[in-house]
């Protein structure tokens, strides 16, 4: 995304801070709103939140999270900061490079081009924001969503986890009808699960450096995947809601606390 405009549309950015932060309010919402110069479609609406860990000892103490609505389309980031500017600057630079790369996305499906998926080469600094420590015993699901699986294919689906800055993503796999799971497996290579799993020859074509589970997830209680993940380390697992009958995915938030995504329906 090499063009860019001189005068920035007027985008409203809300800012939400905890703890203190002088400052640091106006300052996010100047940084983040200037990235409407670097999109190729309507920026509606930015959401900055800013936190300052409590923990003296935490070498990046301020956490600086930020989702842009391009139209219905989400982007997100999330960067840790000695202060609270290094936080924004660190967000900010990943929010710009994520829009790039969506530029890039979308250009790509409008010409009927292949969609290029991230590689080593795109790959950026590795200085995502640290769990907060939390004995397994005093994490708590503090967030729950429910949402439909849209179906995608392999690369789509490793393209919009991209977007979206998270460590895997939940979607119906396109040809097969199958809740999946897409997650990275190494600097470029990713791995899928699936409730059943396919052959690579049963999926809808992908470029993706993929391997494929031959296991389906275990069926647990919400509880029993909370201790099993605490048990193993696991960023994230993928199981079958005991209580539900379906798919879902607890994942190792960033506060130290546990959130859920099931499937809408």
């Amino acid at each position: 995304m090499s063009d860019r405009t001189d005068i920035a549309p007027t985008v409203h950015v809300d800012v939400t801070t905890r703890g203190d932060l002088p400052g640091a309010a106006e300052y996010a919402r100047t940084e983040i709103a200037d990235l409407a110069r670097f999109v190729h479609r309507p920026l509606a609406h930015a959401h900055v939140k800013l936190t300052r860990h409590g923990d003296p000892d935490t070498e990046r103490p301020v956490l600086a999270q930020g989702n842009l609505d391009l139209n219905g389309r989400l982007v997100r980031a999330e960067a840790e900061g000695e202060t609270a500017r290094d936080a924004i600057d660190r967000l900010e630079e990943r929010l710009r490079r994520r829009l790039r790369r969506a530029a890039d996305h979308w250009q790509a499906r409008r010409d009927g081009r292949t969609i290029r998926v991230p590689d080593e080469a795109d790959a950026e600094p590795t200085d995502r924001p640290n769990r907060l420590a939390l004995a397994p015993d005093e994490r708590r699901i503090v967030r729950r969503k429910s949402f439909t699986l849209a179906p995608c294919t392999v690369d789509e689906a490793a393209m919009e986890m991209e977007l979206l800055d998270y460590d895997f993503h939940l979607f119906t796999e396109e040809r097969t009808g199958m809740a999946s799971v897409l997650y990275k497996s190494g600097p470029s290579e990713y791995r899928l699960a699936q409730v059943e799993p396919a052959s690579e020859e049963e999926l809808a074509p992908f470029e993706l450096p993929l391997t494929i589970s031959p296991h389906p997830p275990p069926c647990h209680t919400v509880e029993q995947a909370a201790e099993r993940m605490g048990l193993l380390g696991l960023p994230f697992m993928f199981f079958i809601d005991a209580a539900q009958g379906r798919a879902s995915v607890l994942y190792h938030r960033y506060d130290g606390h546990y959130g859920l995504i099931t499937p809408a329906g």
